[in-house]
């Protein structure tokens, strides 16, 4: 995706990985007194695993990319204020960050060569803003000014998806330790996989631990979560999306367009779209349908109203 893109970012003035930057170097965990700011609303921590699959989001709902070093304590008022303003906007934008010293071959791909670095990416397509530590005059200019700009750009554009919420950022750092802590032991090897990018293994995995304990419902969400991103996490996004208008009976193409859906974050959509190609008469691909929602409603929470809805709707085309 980046090797055919061109980018002129300008002259560093923080320096990722450089002498100075370890003058200013912290150890407390983001979220942590003295730490980064914590990732959570709609701030994302991205990894090289994750990469892809943010990129696939961006034909959704428009992204800010911070490149970054949350180590350095230079660059933690522009990603609060970044995350701050964000968080404003109701999942209209999302903020992703990337630790640019932990990940360096993203930042090649961005062609960087220090923090901190911004760029907004819509539909699969990076934009430079930034490159170098801004002063407080820029910093208002790309919190009251580009931002909303970009979200026009990507409306102009039909990318007018709402981001996913994922909690309270001053809670974020907190529930992640907590979740690595609860990690179960026979869960390990797939939960590694996941965290590597290997969704078809540690979906493989999940399976396992499932044939083991079939009520771990844990293992069920985390089986689905990775089947979804092993058959579309890396998929083009337009094509997917040409392909289901063009074909609007394929069920294969219908199939593709909710799984993008779904790692965007639009359950709502995902859900809709396949009961909407039932509805219109395709019984004979009802049990195919069928076993792909009941993998989806795995995902959010059950108590979610969308998948109250939407299980009572299926059950209503089944009958």
């Amino acid at each position: 995706m980046m090797a055919d893109q061109q980018f002129h970012p300008g002259v560093s003035l923080a320096g990722a990985v450089d002498l100075e930057a370890l003058k200013h170097q912290v150890k407390a965990e983001p979220g942590q007194a003295g730490g980064a700011p914590a990732a959570g609303g709609y701030v994302i921590d991205t990894t090289e695993s994750t990469f892809q699959a943010m990129v696939t989001t961006s034909a959704t709902f428009p992204i800010l990319l911070l490149l970054w070093v949350p180590t350095d304590d230079r660059l933690f008022p522009m990603a609060r204020r970044l995350g701050e303003a964000v968080n404003k906007l109701n999942g209209q934008i999302q903020l992703s960050r990337i630790d640019i010293a932990s990940y360096p071959t993203i930042a090649q791909a961005f062609q960087v060569q220090g923090a901190p670095a911004l760029f907004a990416l819509i539909g699969g397509r990076p934009m430079p803003i930034l490159q170098g530590l801004p002063g407080d005059d820029e910093l208002d200019q790309i919190v009251d000014q580009v931002i909303p700009k970009l979200i026009a750009a990507a409306q102009q554009a039909g990318v007018t998806g709402t981001a996913p919420y994922s909690g309270d950022p001053d809670a974020a750092d907190q529930a992640d330790q907590q979740s690595k802590n609860v990690v179960p032991p026979e869960h390990q090897e797939a939960y590694q996989l996941a965290q590597q990018g290997d969704y078809a293994g540690a979906a493989a995995a999940y399976e396992q631990v499932l044939q083991a304990d079939p009520s771990d419902t844990l293992a069920a969400r985390e089986r689905a979560k990775a089947l979804l991103l092993a058959r579309s996490g890396k998929a083009d996004v337009r094509e997917v999306r040409q392909a289901a208008a063009d074909h609007p009976d394929d069920v294969e193409a219908q199939l593709a367009v909710a799984d993008v859906d779904m790692i965007g974050g639009q359950i709502a959509d995902a859900f809709d779209r396949l009961l909407d190609y039932l509805a219109a008469g395709h019984s004979d691909e009802l049990d195919t349908v069928r076993k792909r929602l009941l993998e989806y409603f795995l995902i959010p929470d059950a108590t979610d109203e969308r998948v109250k809805r939407a299980r009572r709707r299926l059950a209503t085309l089944m009958y």
